[in-house]
């Protein structure tokens, strides 16, 4: 703790004349003279005191206890602080060095504090802080520190947290170097290697507050960058970046800026009227197409340069919805004109020859002046590159509004789904400035599509800043209509709605269900609906009960995709249970009607069963997959999994859900979790297995290997298994911090849902779609394969990490049959496919 007393003590002339003497700074080319109460650089004297302090981390804790002022570590420093005004700012004054925020030597894990999304290496409550680098390179001052999720803490580590308007940077690095080398030239003996080579999220800094900048400043990870994300406004002018996906700020100006992107994401999305980027240079190292954002979020890229070798496009998102608008002017690829996303060009906006670009480039006699005050202004008249008087002037003589430019149109609707005859919706339109800040109206124009003018009939109100959708389906099926709105000046927006034919009443039955037998060992329901001319759509279930009166039935196959399940296969589960259909009517114009069900009267005998007992295979597309507790032989349970770390907030009705898939599942249809997690079993009817097979094919919706999310979730395939006891045998593939493009695959033991491992890890590269996964146990031997039919790169894997998998172990002998999955992934695979044998 400084002492602040007897202050003048410190300002006699032989201290000041022993400091100056004394004192050298580490970089000699860009020198900083050190006088104890000032500090001169660049020709200014700086006068430290209460809002200008000297950090320089060569100071000897002795040296710097002698200046009230001055500090040779940030925290220490961050101890004194005091808030600055727009004015008068609080200023860090930073020689060069490396400092670390959190002590990487320190083998503690990092927990995130109590009401804190993660854990922080440092959090700062300061108005108008700046910390300014003394150095024209912004590498020579690095703020440090190596930690990500799951390597050196639980959670995503965050440097810093910031509390407070008007934080800036300027000549300064801020490096999370957990994945990244720290290669310091100054000062070799600073060096440092990264914690691991596997990715994780390793974060900088969140922000609470407004009017952020930073200047000529550094920003260097890889996943999740996070340079300065939270805060309402923020400019980055010259700045330099470096990350892979979920990566940069999404409310922010990107000014004669670098930015390197080592995956196809770099933001997960933007917020609001979202980021902007001017006179940047892009390059991107991604293999395949380059995306800005992985989910929404607007984009605005003007005269930006991006340059790729393995690069084969570039767009703003891998299917981005109908409402997505983004803008562009003068972008190149490799030095040639490019247009962004030109596989869904509705989704681009060109500002060639538009009067909207004004709000981000302005051409003057004599130069480009990008518009930063109309963007950046918001209702304060923030002005951080004090051009406010010569867009003014440029506005007079244009006799043109250049400083409250609207950079957004949205739209909202009172409804997203109309049926003909009953239903009427509002379409209202708002225009933002950059910031969120709401903007006057503008005449509205709207259209549709020439081959849904049939479809909707539309009302405008109010210049067109009201609409009135007035459905007109006149077929039998639904149909999506996209509203195009637009502003003479060059904004626009979108709204997707359903338009559904007018819906009748649903049919009723002609003949009630009735249950049939068939020879090759099928239950076919036959029932007839009341003539409406439409296809039947009915929703059939079926269910198993123990009694002849149908109670306490388990739902155990479904109808999808509106077709009826007219035909259920009965298996050695059935055996000894009343069976119960039960159907709802539909058809094509309808929705569905009340379910009448009809059961059995006697139980299924075994000479009814035709299916072998000892073979189960399945898709999953007509198995019923709500949650089902129970362990039952001859059922499928599926839950919540029910021991996890990670365990999310969210907790869904239904575990597992069938249906479509995302990522690398894309194009797929199967059975995925619905929170990124859970358990699945079945029980043969079998009172004693020998021995057992499973087969296997998954679809895991990340692409490049990693299966999961972070390291270290999972998931385990479980063979030989209790799934009373979670007692058994399996196979564990897991995300580690290894490799950030592979897993490891490892046999593993469950007694009471306790993991042991029982053969070494071996990575592999194969965990991705679709990826064929086997399992065996024959005597005492367990086998497994894993291995993948997709087209990728397999040379860019060291010889540590195999294509294919084949792992055996001795076990110990059980007479269980059991199948199951414990997922705990963080992100879905989907499960395409499983065929049991006993």
């Amino acid at each position: 703790m400084k002492n602040y007393l007897g202050l003048g003590l410190f300002f006699l002339l032989p201290l000041l004349s022993w400091a100056q003497d004394a004192y050298v700074a580490l970089d000699p080319s860009d020198p900083i003279v050190f006088g104890g109460d000032h500090i001169r650089y660049q020709g200014a004297r700086i006068a430290l005191g209460p809002k200008a302090f000297f950090v320089d981390g060569q100071l000897s804790d002795a040296a710097a206890d002698k200046w009230p002022f001055v500090f040779n570590s940030i925290q220490e420093a961050a101890n004194h602080l005091t808030d600055g005004t727009e004015e008068n700012p609080m200023v860090l004054y930073i020689a060069p060095y490396v400092y670390w925020i959190d002590d990487p030597d320190d083998p503690e894990i990092r927990v995130p504090k109590e009401g804190r999304p993660v854990p922080y290496g440092m959090e700062i409550a300061c108005e108008w802080l700046t910390f300014r680098g003394l150095n024209a390179h912004p590498e020579n001052v690095v703020l440090a520190s190596n930690r990500g999720q799951t390597l050196g803490a639980k959670g995503n580590f965050t440097m810093f947290r910031f509390d407070g308007e008007g934080t800036a940077a300027e000549n300064i690095t801020f490096g999370n170097y957990c994945n990244v080398d720290l290669t310091y030239p100054l000062k070799p003996t600073l060096n440092r290697k990264r914690r691991a080579n596997a990715i994780v999220q390793a974060q900088l800094i969140h922000c609470n507050g407004d009017k952020i900048v930073a200047r000529n400043t550094h920003f260097i990870s890889r996943l999740n960058l996070c340079p300065f994300v939270g805060g309402k406004r923020v400019f980055f002018d010259q700045c330099h970046f470096e990350s892979t996906d979920d990566a940069l700020c999404g409310t922010a100006v990107y000014k004669n800026s670098t930015l390197e992107f080592y995956s196809s994401k770099p933001f997960y999305h933007t917020t609001g009227t979202g980021a902007v980027f001017l006179n940047c240079d892009i390059r991107s190292f991604t293999g395949g197409a380059q995306y800005f954002t992985k989910a929404n979020g607007q984009v605005a890229v003007i005269d930006t340069r991006v340059t790729a070798s393995q690069m084969t496009s570039l767009a703003w998102r891998d299917d981005p919805p109908a409402q997505t608008k983004n803008y562009q002017y003068h972008v190149t690829i490799n030095g040639k004109q490019a247009s962004i996303g030109s596989d869904h060009p509705q989704n681009t906006v060109d500002l060639g020859h538009k009067p909207l670009l004004q709000a981000y480039r302005l051409e003057l006699e004599d130069r480009v002046l990008y518009n930063t005050y109309n963007l950046l202004k918001g209702d304060d008249e923030w002005d951080p590159e004090e051009i406010k008087e010569t867009v003014k002037a440029a506005a007079s003589s244009r006799d043109k509004n250049l400083t409250d430019i609207p950079v957004q149109l949205r739209i909202t609707a009172s409804s997203k789904q109309l049926e003909t005859t009953k239903d009427t919706a509002w379409l209202e339109t708002s225009f933002f400035r950059f910031g969120n800040y709401p903007a006057a109206p503008q005449p509205v124009q709207w259209e549709v599509s020439a081959g849904d003018k049939d479809k909707v009939s539309l009302v405008s109100h109010e210049e067109g800043n009201r609409l009135e959708v007035v459905p007109a389906n006149t077929t039998d099926i639904p149909h999506k209509v996209v509203l195009r709105a637009f502003t003479a000046a060059g904004l626009e927006a979108a709204y997707a709605l359903e338009i559904f034919p007018a819906k009748l009443p649903p049919p009723t039955f002609a003949k009630p269900p009735h249950i049939q037998f068939d020879s090759t060992g099928h239950l076919m329901v036959d029932y007839a609906l009341s003539d409406s001319g439409y296809a039947d759509q009915s929703e059939i279930s079926w269910y198993r009960s123990m009694d002849r009166d149908g109670k306490h039935p388990i739902k155990i196959a479904v109808s999808r995709a509106n077709k009826p399940l007219l035909k259920y296969q009965l298996t050695a589960g059935d055996i000894g249970r009343f069976i119960t259909v039960g159907i709802a009517p539909k058809h094509l114009r309808s929705d569905a009607g009340p379910e009448k069900r009809m059961t059995l009267q006697v139980p299924i005998q075994a000479t009814d069963v035709k299916a072998d007992p000892h073979v189960l295979e399945t898709d999953f597309s007509t198995l019923a997959v709500e949650n089902q507790p129970k362990v039952i032989p001859g059922y499928w349970t599926f839950d919540t999994l029910q021991s996890s770390g990670y365990r999310s907030s969210y907790q869904p009705t239904d575990a597992w859900v069938y249906g479509e898939g995302t990522g690398g599942a894309d194009g797929l249809e199967g059975l995925v979790q619905t929170a990124r997690m859970g358990s699945m079993s079945y029980s043969p009817m079998l009172e004693k297995v020998e021995d057992m097979a499973v087969s296997m094919v998954v679809s895991p919706h990340k692409t490049a290997g990693q299966g999961f999310s972070v390291a270290p979730l999972y998931m385990d395939v479980l063979i030989k298994f209790d799934p009373v006891t979670k007692t058994g045998y399996g196979l564990r593939i897991v995300r580690t911090t290894k490799f950030s493009n592979a897993v490891d695959c490892q046999l593993i033991r469950y007694e009471q849902h306790r993991v042991t491992p029982i053969s070494e890890p071996v990575s592999t590269s194969a965990f991705r779609a679709p990826c064929h996964i086997s399992l065996s146990v024959t005597g005492s031997t367990m086998s497994a394969q894993v291995r993948t039919e997709a087209d990728y790169d397999r040379s860019q894997y060291p010889k540590a990490v195999l294509d294919e998998v084949s792992l055996n172990a001795n076990i110990e002998r059980n007479e269980q049959g059991g199948f199951g999955i414990e997922y705990n992934g963080g992100s879905t695979t989907m499960i395409n496919k499983v065929t049991l044998k006993w």
